[in-house]
């Protein structure tokens, strides 16, 4: 009844005398691993640094570890973090929640499967916009094209994807989209058809469908440069935009390939890059074996990407059984 066993119970009552409960004053030695003052010091000194202040521990333990410096695992960051009252979303960008996959393709390198989309650049003025067109390879995750303008038009999106198609050297992709208007004008659709290019859409009134471009919009919104008052010209909106376009990139190491910039990542660098990481992790654990109960983190390249397999897996298994 009072949660304790027969036991306890002799030994608190032992001599016929009432014991005092030993167990929160019984003396506990420290983990021979722990983290000394001045390496939790550190830690906290680069999460509240300039440089590292809007980035996770997620993001800033790999770039680190690409700088040749080890301090600690991104759970020695959290619990650092925590027990300094610190423990909450860094950035301006809200709690991860749980996206609809698309419509099944698979990138098994560059330039297979692209995404594209428009989405609104917010003014001063009250209802005006501008407006960003944006395409991505989903392989690599990086921008092959780009425009901001001040409407949304087929001729415009036309030009700017047989742009995207001559720099990327004229590939055979996927091109995957919504059902805006823009993607679905008669303009836009013959442009396809001209470059060889093979259209997918999303299913109709469901955004999540494409989630790669929307996850890249969400980059974009919630990156600390963001203008929060709006921009107050096209030239500067155009200006910003390439900024973040060189930026993304070159220097953001993105979740999905294991930490490393899409550039890297298009360019074949990611394999090199990541064994390099994973030989520093292993010379930490060398130097400290007592603070590591399990193997280094995972330092394996990320391998072909597809929009939504599972949604594939369903469609054959309802042909089949028809």
């Amino acid at each position: 009844m009072v949660g304790i066993t027969v036991r306890t119970f002799e030994r608190w009552t032992r001599g016929g005398l009432v014991h005092e409960d030993q167990r929160p004053i019984a003396p506990r030695p420290e983990p021979s691993h722990k983290l000394t003052e001045q390496e939790r010091e550190q830690i906290l000194a680069t999460v509240n640094s300039d440089r590292f202040a809007s980035l996770s521990p997620t993001q800033i333990v790999p770039i680190l570890l690409d700088e040749g410096e080890y301090i600690g695992s991104e759970s020695s960051f959290y619990r650092v973090m925590r027990q300094a009252g610190q423990q909450q979303h860094r950035g301006r960008a809200q709690k991860p929640k749980q996206k609809a996959k698309p419509q099944a393709q698979v990138a098994y390198g560059p330039n297979e499967v692209w995404s594209w989309d428009i989405t609104y650049l917010p003014t001063p003025v009250t209802g005006r916009f501008y407006y960003l067109y944006l395409f991505m390879d989903i392989y690599g995750r990086n921008i092959v094209a780009h425009e901001v303008h001040d409407r949304e038009c087929g001729e415009l999106a036309s030009d700017l994807v047989s742009k995207g198609h001559l720099k990327a050297g004229q590939p055979a992709v996927v091109l995957h989209s919504d059902n805006g208007a823009p993607m679905t004008a008669y303009t836009f659709r013959a442009k396809l058809t001209e470059l060889g290019i093979t259209p997918s859409y999303s299913r109709p009134r469901v955004s999540d469908d494409n989630p790669y471009s929307e996850s890249l919009f969400r980059t974009v919104k919630y990156c600390p440069a963001w203008p929060p008052a709006g921009f107050e010209s096209l030239e500067q909106a155009r200006e910003w935009v390439e900024c973040f376009v060189q930026w993304y990139n070159t220097e953001h190491r993105h979740s999905q390939l294991n930490f490393v910039t899409p550039e890297q990542r298009c360019r074949g660098e990611d394999a090199e890059i990541l064994r390099r990481r994973r030989q520093r992790l292993e010379q930490a654990r060398a130097e400290h074996p007592q603070r590591w109960s399990k193997g280094v983190r995972n330092c394996d390249p990320a391998g072909p990407v597809s929009l939504n397999p599972g949604k594939l897996a369903a469609a054959l298994k309802v042909v089949s059984v028809t």
